[in-house]
């Protein structure tokens, strides 16, 4: 990873307008695509006709046109895991229709001993033109030893190492997914070579933080905060406005403020526009530029 540039400068080149960093030789924009909304799982708290909504709304022809202006508007790289069909849509834009969009995918195959599953699933990915792996933000929190509910388990660090270890294998850099601070601990105490980590940051500045239903990723910022400052390797901050109750500039500003090297942001078509420009403010602020935590990547 390239952590030289000066600590205020988050600029190592741009795309289409957008600020960029470094993930491996990879120049990724700031503002990174979370492709979970692409495949309807939103977060809805307690509404239950959303996430049916969401699915209606994202036809074939949306996913492509969300990607396209996506790209237009500077964010190249679009973060999601291989739920029914992401593979088939992802390669329609970038074969069929040009598509430049870099993918960093997380596999669900199951991570077990032997690793067979998992490792086939980095294969696939390898083959089909994956950018990076990471191991999904499920799976680390479970194999760093709690849930995102707060239940305890046995930490496995080895098999954390061993997907680390099988985008590895495949050529490709690799990451490691995670909603709770145990994960992060866990691989930094075993010094698990993962290249970059996939971390929840969010404040609880917002009214449903306490309600107790599908409405809160980031159980303890502050001290997310403090570990990562010692951390030498690239932070993709996920869930930065708390699956839409924060502002994107709200969002955007605490995550980058507190550490984090490039941001996740879930939008839709009619949204991009408005998230780039909320962006690339954000990244021009002096509290951004100059904050505690070194730019990493």
């Amino acid at each position: 990873m390239d952590g030289s540039k000066a600590k205020g400068d988050p600029l190592h080149g741009e795309f289409n307008g957008m600020p960029c960093g470094k993930l491996g030789k990879a120049l990724v924009s700031r503002l990174v695509f979370d492709g979970s909304p692409l495949v309807g799982n939103v977060h809805s708290r307690d509404l239950k006709y959303v996430q049916r909504l969401a699915q209606a709304y994202q036809t074939p022809e949306c996913l492509q046109e969300t990607l396209r202006l996506a790209e237009a508007h500077g964010v190249n790289a679009v973060v999601i895991h291989t739920a029914a069909g992401v593979v088939d849509w992802l390669q329609e834009y970038r074969n069929k229709h040009g598509g430049k969009m870099r993918w960093i995918i997380c596999p669900t195959a199951n991570v077990t001993d032997d690793m067979r599953a998992y490792r086939d699933a980095c294969k696939m990915l390898r083959d089909i033109g994956a950018d990076s792996i990471y191991l999904w933000g499920g799976h680390g929190d479970q194999l760093g030893g709690v849930d995102l509910g707060g239940g305890r388990s046995t930490p496995r660090p080895d098999l954390i190492a061993k997907a680390v270890e099988a985008a590895k294998d495949v050529g490709l850099p690799a990451g490691v997914g995670a909603h709770r601070l145990e994960t992060i601990k866990c691989c930094e105490e075993n010094k698990i070579p993962a290249d970059y980590y996939v971390k929840t940051l969010h404040s609880a500045d917002y009214p449903s933080v306490n309600i107790g239903h599908d409405n809160r990723w980031s159980y303890t910022p502050e001290e997310t905060i403090a570990l990562m400052k010692g951390v030498t390797k690239p932070w993709i901050a996920f869930k930065v406005m708390a699956a839409g109750a924060i502002s994107p500039r709200d969002g955007y500003t605490y995550a980058f403020q507190n550490g984090a090297d490039f941001c996740l942001s879930g939008m839709f078509d009619f949204e991009i526009a408005e998230d780039v420009f909320a962006m690339n403010e954000v990244l021009a602020l002096a509290g951004v530029r100059n904050r505690a935590r070194p730019w990493i990547a």
